[in-house]
Formats: structure tokens, C-alpha cells, sequence
């Protein structure tokens, strides 16, 4: 689980702005939001409010680079970070600083707390820590720029053979992190490899409203990763009258010069390969969901036929099975994304009852849940706002005092008249349209 994660200077953020789960003192809904693990009480949810271009996207992308940086690290050498992201750039210093993230998290019962400073071409600096149950150095990693070179040191209560650590050192580049390197290294170091499976089996992809979620939930019920009974149930709760999901198997020829080319590209995989060579085939198959209707059955629409809304939440049942099924971090941008304000109420609240150990970050537009106290808490509320130097500010409602906030409170109301920020500036609806002939 996440406790808090910190960033600055990437995109809309210059200062420092951290997303925090640690609950506060409130006990409002705790069945349903707090999880206690190492002596903490963490939300599963953070909901992300704030006006277009506020930055609230950004929070996440930064999260998911971060990830990115971790599990899949540069090939070569001069590889630079330059089609992933920009630092600040509304002012004329930024773009000349480093870039830093923060995280800490919890991961087999163990708190680590992570930190990297990056330029353009380079990490320049990280560091792991742990807690167990004193707070213990895994390593420090530091770059010399001018010869590219990292320096990888490990702490004291770390157990490795020195000649494991040069060989770690040698195989992280300056454009990858400490984990990149241990990822090209045949080693055994417990911390390392509990932080970097937190990485990339706990902490999940940003999903989009483009993400093809679909894409995802028909390969885990391929693979019998997912019960289809009880992701028929989540669907059946949410009126969509579907009752089956359903595989066609097709054929489809494949001509040598294709295969050639996905071969060399290492598109396949060597089951894929044998298949397509043994078969000159590949063997794929087209999903369809059953509706039934009046007690009749009906199974004759492609999944591409229906309704944008109905595809999506197909696609978040998956995400939402997974979630409850699985100890796992899930951020998603816009997650009302076409679906009717009550079919994301109840979303919400579907994860809320029955996920015990996962969480969900995500940005909305919907307010109408702001006006049910019943539904939320204050320190799981944020919201994104621009100061006058066009730089996001990120914090929650509970950061507000009882002036503002009180229990009596109608935040939807307090949030629509501007009280909490995180509103557009708009100007008025007349335009100065010249009339010319």
C-alpha cells in the first residue's frame, strides 16, 4: 500500500506536492476506507478534484512514470527521458532543475520509503530505506554526470557479496535506477527485490478513458486469472442485463513475410511462433458478452457494438474484480468516463465494501458524491488548483480548518461556490466577433 507519494518539478508541478493515505483522526466510515497495517491507518481511496488543466492528471502520470522508471529501464546508455515527461517550464529557472519523487510503501509487512532525483539524461541520485523495525539504509546510489558513472553503495544491515554489488554497480547505467540495474543482474538481495516486485505486481499501469480495460479483462479470463461468475455478478449489479461472457475462436492465415518480420521485431512469443508455424494460422478469439432479455438469451452482438458506457465498465468490472481479488494500487484518470453518476456512485462504492487491502486513486469530475457525507471522507477528498505563477497545488479536505469546513458542512455546495478552489477561472459569454464582409 501507498502511504504518501511526493513530487516536484514535473509538468504543471514546481514545489513539492505529496498525496498522503494516512488517515486522520476521523473514525467516519472506517470499516469501509482505513486499512491498519504497521501500526498505520491508510484510506483505500483518493479522490483527485480540480478544473481542467489544474494538474490533476498530472499527480497521476507522475505516479506512473515513476513506476515506469522502475520496471522498465534504458537500454542503452544514451537513452534520455525526453519523450517522457518536462519539468515546470512556466517560469525561466525550472527547466534547468532536477526532477524528485518520493514514495513510501508498504510491502510484505515492511515500510520502505524511496526517493530519485533525475535530469533530462540521468538519474543523479536515489536512495531505499526500510523499516524493520527501525529505519535501515538499503542502498544510496549517487552519478558522476561528467563520466557517467554510478556509485552504488549498500547499507550496513544489508547481506550481499561485494563482488554481487561491483557487478550491480557495472549494470546500472546512469540513465537507470538501482532496480533497473538489479533487473539485469543475477542477484539476491531480499529488499531490493521486495521493492521492486512492489513495483511491478502491486503497483498497476495508469488507466486512461482511451485505456482499452477490455483488452486487459478478456486476457485474464483467457488465462483463468479471473471468476467469470463473480465478474458476471459485478456486471448483473450495474443493470446490463449480461449474462455470459463468450469466446468465438477464429482462424487467421498469417503469411510467412509476416512472421519473418514479427519474429525478428520479437513480437511473438516462441508459443505464438510454433503455433503459426505448425498451423500457418494464428489462432485468436473474438469476445461477445450474453444478454438476456424476458428470459431469452442472446448472443449475437460483437463486443465492439456496444455502448461506449457498457465497454468501459466492462472493462473497470476487471479492474474492480481485481482489486478485490488481489492486494494491488490502481490510479485511473477521469473514472467516471461514460458512465451515469449513480453506475460510478456504485462503483465506488462496490470497491469500498469489498476491497480489503487494495487501493484506488483516481480523478473526477463528478461532484455529486460531495454532496453525500455518507459516502465520503474529508482526508480522502483532494483537490488540484493553480496559484498566480501557474503551478499546481495538490491537498485534501481535511486540510481545511472548521472556518471553512465544519461537519455541517455541504461541501458540494462549499466546493460549487468556490470555497475550496479547484474551480475555472471562466469569463463571461459575450465575444467580440468583427463582422467582416
Amino acid at each position: 500500500m501507498i502511504v504518501n507519494f511526493s513530487v516536484q518539478n514535473f509538468g504543471s508541478i514546481r514545489e513539492k506536492q505529496t498525496l498522503s493515505f494516512e488517515a486522520d483522526r476521523s473514525k467516519h466510515l472506517e470499516d469501509y476506507y482505513v486499512i491498519n497495517t504497521n501500526g498505520l491507518r491508510l484510506l483505500k481511496l483518493g479522490l483527485i478534484y480540480g478544473a481542467n488543466a489544474s494538474g490533476k492528471t498530472t499527480i497521476l502520470m507522475a505516479l506512473d512514470f515513476l513506476r515506469d522508471l522502475v520496471v522498465h529501464p534504458k537500454k542503452k546508455k544514451n537513452d534520455n527521458f525526453n519523450n517522457e515527461f518536462k519539468p515546470f517550464l512556466f517560469d525561466s529557472v525550472s527547466k534547468f532543475q532536477n526532477t524528485l519523487f518520493s514514495i513510501e510503501f508498504i510491502q510484505n509487512s515492511i515500510r520502505y520509503e524511496y526517493e530519485v532525483e533525475l535530469n533530462h539524461q540521468a538519474i543523479v541520485k536515489e536512495e531505499l530505506n526500510f523499516h524493520n523495525p527501525g529505519k535501515s539504509n538499503v542502498f544510496k546510489r549517487t552519478t558522476d554526470l561528467d563520466k557517467q558513472f554510478s556509485e552504488v553503495i549498500f547499507g550496513n544491515k544489508i547481506k550481499k557479496d561485494k563482488s554481487v554489488e561491483k557487478t550491480l554497480e557495472s549494470n546500472t547505467l546512469w540513465n537507470n535506477t538501482v532496480f533497473g540495474g538489479g533487473l539485469k543482474t543475477n542477484i539476491n538481495i531480499k529488499e531490493l527485490k521486495d521493492a521492486t516486485d512492489w513495483f511491478s505486481e502491486t503497483l498497476g499501469e495508469l488507466a486512461t478513458p482511451v485505456t482499452k480495460l477490455e483488452t486487459f479483462v478478456f486476457r485474464q479470463i483467457s488465462r483463468n486469472h479471473i471468476n467469470n461468475e463473480i465478474l458476471i455478478d459485478i456486471l448483473r449489479k450495474s443493470d446490463f442485463n449480461i449474462t455470459g461472457i463468450l469466446k468465438e475462436e477464429k482462424q487467421t492465415e498469417i503469411s510467412p513475410t509476416l512472421v519473418e518480420f514479427m519474429d525478428k521485431e520479437g513480437l511473438l512469443s516462441l508459443d505464438l511462433l510454433n503455433q503459426i508455424k505448425n498451423n500457418g494460422t494464428l489462432k485468436s478469439f473474438e469476445p461477445k458478452l450474453e444478454h438476456t432479455i424476458n428470459g431469452i438469451a442472446y448472443d449475437n452482438l460483437r463486443f465492439d457494438s456496444e455502448s461506449r458506457g457498457t465497454q468501459r465498465y466492462f472493462g473497470l468490472s476487471g479492474i474492480l474484480y481485481a482489486l478485490i481479488d488481489n492486494a494491488l494500487i490502481i490510479p485511473i484518470d477521469e473514472l467516471e468516463s461514460s458512465l451515469h453518476p449513480d453506475l460510478f456512485r456504485h462503483f465506488l462504492l462496490l470497491f469500498l465494501i469489498n476491497a480489503k487491502q487494495s487501493q484506488l486513486i483516481a480523478t473526477t469530475h463528478n461532484r455529486e458524491i460531495l454532496n453525500d457525507k455518507d459516502m465520503f471522507r474529508n482526508d480522502a477528498i483532494w483537490i488540484t488548483d493553480k496559484n498566480k505563477s501557474g503551478a499546481t497545488e495538490l491537498y485534501s479536505l481535511a486540510d481545511f480548518d472548521t472556518s471553512v469546513i465544519r461537519d455541517t458542512t455541504n461541501v458540494l455546495n462549499a466546493y460549487k461556490a468556490g470555497r475550496l478552489g479547484g474551480l475555472p477561472n471562466l469569463g463571461d459569454y459575450y465575444l467580440d466577433i468583427a463582422n467582416e464582409k
